[in-house]
């Protein structure tokens, strides 16, 4: 079995790149839609968050609008959340990996992964890249994003050029869908997984 951690900054067409993966029949763990089911409706980390951050809960779980307002300019906050949830994200990839562990490939989408250090748990690195302009439109055409907060996004995320440098491949993601998704194809033929 081949680890493939897949990674790239806000905007880079990331989660296009993971659905291709999971298109082809390649296991992907999604860490963001991992967090968003430990901290949804009846998640397991709600009535910690709760508890940790007063009034950012609601029925449907983390109101995540309101999460974000006390954590994005309060790193150590931002620290402390990340302390209860990058440990239960981890347990949920542990049970992927037992899930799948006959598979070939298995993807690892993981949006933080050089900036958590989860690169060391992985076999190769895939980063999905493209130029700014994109990337800054595609961030600014998302409801209620804002420059500021898309900044402040920028600001805690690994820039794309030391991601390019330290990745085993680069995934273009600034052309044609059809341009990425031969890309794609390339690497899942290189890991023998195709």
């Amino acid at each position: 079995m081949i680890i493939l951690g897949l990674t790239g900054s806000i905007g880079m067409g990331k989660s296009t790149v993971a659905q291709m993966f999971a298109d082809r029949g390649v296991p992907v763990f999604d860490a963001d839609a991992t967090v968003h089911q430990l901290q949804g409706e009846k998640g397991r980390l709600v009535a910690e968050i709760e508890a940790m951050f007063p009034g950012t809960t609601g029925p449907q779980g983390v109101d995540r609008a309101k999460l974000g307002e006390r954590v994005l300019n309060d790193t150590p906050a931002l620290k402390r959340l990340e302390a209860l949830v990058h440990p239960a994200v981890s347990e949920e990839r542990v049970a992927f990996l037992t899930d799948h562990e006959d598979a070939p490939l298995i993807v690892f989408d993981i949006p933080l992964l050089f900036e958590t250090g989860c690169e060391t748990r992985v076999d190769k690195v895939a980063v999905v890249s493209a130029a700014p302009e994109i990337q800054r439109a595609r961030v600014l055409a998302r409801p209620g994003m804002t420059l500021a907060r898309f900044e402040s996004i920028l600001a805690r995320q690994t820039p794309d050029a030391d991601k390019r440098a330290r990745a085993d491949v680069v995934i273009p993601t600034g052309g044609s869908i059809d341009e990425t998704r031969r890309a794609v194809d390339a690497v899942i033929a290189c890991t023998g997984a195709g």
